[in-house]
């Protein structure tokens, strides 16, 4: 399993509405970032992803899993862009503000701090952890989701 972490402006598209959105997930569409767009095309089914709120709270809410693969953005006019679907799983207990995750040494390396304008990015499974630990997830909640 491989971890991510999907950015959000909760105006255009928020945690609740995520979570509204139930076992079948939600497109994760309009991604015109290449970069952002190959980490997609590397998730499997199953892959978890924290869903961070940006612009506005700037802060880790909650966790997601890739419920579909990679497939074509149906928002797209380009052939291009591809997009996964994702569900929500939880909340998370309390939210993990981007400056603590900043403050954190074990996270200092995170791309969320090194390469924060992109909106898909990758998670180590020690950052991963980490913020769990940080939100208030501990290993049985994160066993049973």
């Amino acid at each position: 399993m491989k971890y991510w972490l999907f950015k959000s402006e909760p105006f255009k598209w928020s945690w609740e509405q995520q979570k509204a959105k139930g076992d079948e997930g939600e497109e994760w569409d309009g991604i015109r970032n290449y970069q952002a767009r190959n980490n997609m095309r590397e998730m499997k089914l199953g892959d978890r992803a924290f869903f961070y709120h940006s612009r506005e709270g700037l802060e880790v809410v909650g966790v997601a899993e890739i419920c579909a693969l990679s497939h074509p953005d149906s928002k797209a006019d380009d052939e291009r862009w591809d997009c996964v679907d994702i569900k929500a799983l939880c909340d998370m207990p309390t939210a993990v503000s981007l400056g603590d995750i900043k403050a954190n040494e074990k996270l200092e390396e995170m791309s969320l701090v090194k390469n924060t304008r992109l909106s898909v990015q990758p998670v180590l499974e020690n950052e991963w952890m980490e913020i769990c630990r940080m939100g208030g997830l501990n290993g049985q909640t994160l066993k049973k989701l």
